[in-house]
């Protein structure tokens, strides 16, 4: 199947590539011809946040398909969302001794959203529903993914309790409380925002809490910190950052590894192979003159959205010490290029928020790693996560770079950013 979708990559993109492979670098931006290239025919990819509706989830196909060379770079959000709940029932299974410690028969969990319109943030508050069988579906038959508030008596129309029997006992698992960790400027994913939560979630229902989850490790580990920990209650996360990997030793109950690694080779990857105008494909399932190559159990390539989504692993107790260096390449894809045949070129790049977790502890310093193997002058500019303006007003000579990489701070506005290179 996998391999299909290779050669599906291959055979879809090779008339735009070839095009491709005339285009000069602009006379400011780069090395080649000096023959000015517009704006608008650039490569572009769009990483971390997919160009979407926030409602509905809908994918924006204008912006995915801006030019021939415009793609999109992130992770399997399902399969990964799907992966962290279980991660989070096979955990209580295997600890339903120990788990319940109030003993009332109900297993409560407590869950940080981290940003309600976000496709990454819904499909993992519906994995860990799904998984945990809390989940209410909607009228259009997708499990509901908005914060409950407090439902410490199960009452909530949102989520439904469901119970799970383990050695001919039955449990009840109960969503005692889901919030979106969003702070009083507008910011989400907002760590201190979760440690304030799960502040007064502990002291309106402590003894309750068996489990804590969190959309991310940001969030997660700031409500382990401040009680979790103490109190020796598992908590789980997603992003697989340095801390919360080092924090398994110490109780943290496992996290997702999006494999950040392959997702940052692919965000520089696909831009590097357009400037070369060689096949989509190069160093990515197929080998490049240097030897780089992804297996085809770490990432997949959608050919009708044009995104590449890099695929997830499980990392708990049992092979957490693999993972503890979130900022190392991945081995396969970390050979320099030549050069001669793939010249320095100028790319801008954005991260919608300077101050998150996982994009500026473990995302940037990857792609810092990956665009000197790739012989890329990359400027990287970092957002304030709360107005598109504060990555946009920085964006104000789009004629001095080669190729574009963006991070929206929300996925609605791909827009501006593509009213801003057709200028």
């Amino acid at each position: 199947m996998k391999k299909a979708l290779a050669l599906t990559l291959a055979a879809t993109m090779a008339l735009g590539l070839a095009a491709c492979g005339s285009t000069p670098s602009n006379s400011e931006g780069g090395n080649g011809g000096g023959e000015t290239v517009a704006n608008k025919d650039k490569p572009l990819v769009w990483f971390n946040r997919q160009p979407s509706n926030s409602t509905t989830g809908e994918l924006n196909m204008e912006a995915l398909s801006f030019n021939d060379n415009t793609y999109y770079v992130g992770f399997d959000a399902n399969q990964g969302a799907e992966l962290q709940g279980q991660m989070v029932l096979d955990y209580i299974k295997n600890n339903i001794d120990t788990i319940d410690k109030n003993g009332d028969g109900i297993i409560g969990y407590v869950l940080a959203i981290g940003d309600k319109g976000h496709n990454d943030s819904i499909a993992r508050t519906r994995g860990v529903r799904s998984a945990l069988g809390t989940g209410v579906k909607d009228d259009k038959g997708n499990i509901n993914s908005e914060a409950v508030g407090t439902n410490v008596d199960g009452k909530s129309t949102y989520v439904q309790d469901s119970t799970l029997e383990v050695d001919g006992k039955t449990y009840t698992i109960r969503e005692l409380a889901s919030q979106e960790m969003k702070n009083s400027t507008g910011a989400t994913w907002d760590q201190s925002t979760a440690g304030n939560a799960i502040g007064t979630w502990s002291a309106s229902f402590g003894d309750q809490i068996d489990v804590v989850v969190s959309n991310n490790d940001g969030m997660g580990m700031a409500m382990f910190n401040a009680w979790a920990k103490a109190k020796e209650v598992p908590t789980f996360g997603y992003d697989a950052n340095s801390d919360a990997v080092a924090a398994i030793a110490d109780g943290y109950g496992g996290t997702i590894s999006q494999h950040a690694d392959v997702q940052a080779y692919l965000t520089l990857r696909v831009l590097r192979n357009a400037l070369d105008g060689v096949d989509a494909d190069t160093g990515i399932g197929t080998k490049d003159a240097a030897g780089n190559q992804l297996s085809e159990d770490v990432f997949r390539y959608d050919a009708e959205s044009r995104s590449y989504y890099a695929l997830n692993v499980a990392v708990t107790k049992d092979n957490y010490k693999d993972f503890l260096d979130s900022k190392v390449t991945w081995a396969p894809v970390s050979n320099q290029l030549d050069e001669k045949t793939s010249p320095v070129k100028k790319v801008w790049l954005d991260i919608y928020n300077s101050n998150d977790t996982f994009l500026s502890s473990t995302y940037q310093p990857l792609l810092q790693q990956y665009d000197k193997l790739l012989n890329l002058d990359v400027e990287y500019i970092g957002g304030d996560g709360q107005s598109e303006s504060s990555v946009l007003n920085r964006l104000t000579n789009p004629s001095a770079y080669d190729a574009f990489a963006i991070n929206m701070i929300k996925t609605d506005n791909a827009s501006s950013y593509i009213n801003q290179l057709k200028q």
